[in-house]
């Protein structure tokens, strides 16, 4: 009987703390994370791709808008598309958007 320890899912690649990563949770969810990661980082970048960029615009507007007291501020929006390849073997160009949010100065 042979036995292999080797694990190939371990390799994984580390998300930078300042990164959060917009999906089909609920909104306050995402505004939640965003505010808990600004507390500890100088900016934040939400990032999205696909539908979920509106859900991204979204969590920005409403840390920027409804926490006007706290003093936070959009930076330079980021655009762009990513080749994916999907379900059925085609190649398909995906938008993306990457938000950055960081404490007004």
């Amino acid at each position: 009987m042979s036995t292999n320890t080797t694990n190939t899912n371990t390799v994984r690649q580390s998300k930078p703390n300042n990164e959060i990563f917009i999906g089909k949770k609920p909104l306050m969810t995402y505004v939640t994370a965003t505010l808990v990661q600004l507390a500890n980082e100088p900016t934040v970048i939400i990032k999205a791709r696909g539908k979920s960029i509106t859900r991204a615009v979204d969590v920005a507007q409403i840390i920027v808008k409804r926490m006007d007291t706290l003093g936070y501020k959009i930076g330079p929006i980021k655009l762009g598309s990513e080749t994916v390849q999907s379900e059925d073997g085609r190649t398909r160009n995906v938008s993306t958007i990457d938000v950055p949010i960081s404490r007004a100065k």
